[in-house]
């Protein structure tokens, strides 16, 4: 019993360290996009969240480092959506599925999440440390990508053919997210990206030639 009480006690230590780093990526991303990465300074980012700046370097490794958690945010929900693909759907069609879920789902912090991290996606164009935690983060997507392609090709991880996929879809995924963010940033109307499922769809076959897109039949 006391080792299960230790474990409570440590995944709850966790849940709280998670939401703190988080909570600091936000206000750390709010001000890198309001004045830039150069003018803002960890004593900033600390004022901000109502912590001592001790504090956030006991969290980040630097103020740069404090983009992390809201830029893997970006990629999170397509991680989700993917791993939990139906064997029996398309990808198209469980893309459109799962975009209409979130639609109906997703609560104002989640999309304010969503609209920082594409901002941090934006400037990591131009910033070349906020470029590191994106290329991180699609890094991950890449790792976790190599599992889903495996299951969906009945290959092992490792196989060639399976990193060969995870390493061109990852990438498809992450010219669409930068691609769709720049344009919204630019003041498109997000309207015109209603077909966005389809575009990621269309993106992931087309780079793995599509060896990745359709149901796995028995």
């Amino acid at each position: 019993m006391a080792g299960v009480a230790s474990t409570k006690r440590s995944g709850m230590s966790d849940q709280r360290r998670h939401r703190l780093r988080l909570e600091i990526s936000r206000e750390a991303a709010r001000l890198f996009w309001e004045q830039g990465v150069d003018r803002t300074g960890g004593d900033q980012i600390a004022e901000a969240v109502g912590l001592s700046t001790r504090t956030i370097w006991r969290h980040f490794r630097s103020k740069e480092a404090c983009a992390e958690p809201i830029v893997m945010r970006g990629v999170e929900w397509e991680m989700s959506m993917l791993r939990s693909w139906p064997a029996d759907l398309s990808l198209e069609e469980h893309f459109a599925a799962e975009s209409k879920r979130f639609g109906r789902e997703a609560d104002e912090i989640e999309l304010a999440d969503q609209a920082l991290a594409m901002k941090m996606i934006r400037l990591a164009d131009k910033e070349p440390t906020i470029r590191t935690a994106w290329l991180m983060a699609c890094d991950q997507v890449e790792r976790e990508m190599a599992g889903i392609v495996a299951v969906r090709l009945q290959l092992p991880a490792d196989d060639l053919q399976v990193r060969l996929h995870s390493a061109a879809a990852s990438a498809a995924l992450r010219v669409i997210n930068e691609d769709i963010g720049a344009a919204l940033l630019a003041g498109t109307e997000p309207r015109e990206f209603a077909d966005a499922p389809e575009r990621v769809a269309h993106a992931i076959r087309t780079a793995t030639g599509g060896a990745v897109g359709d149901p796995v039949t028995p």
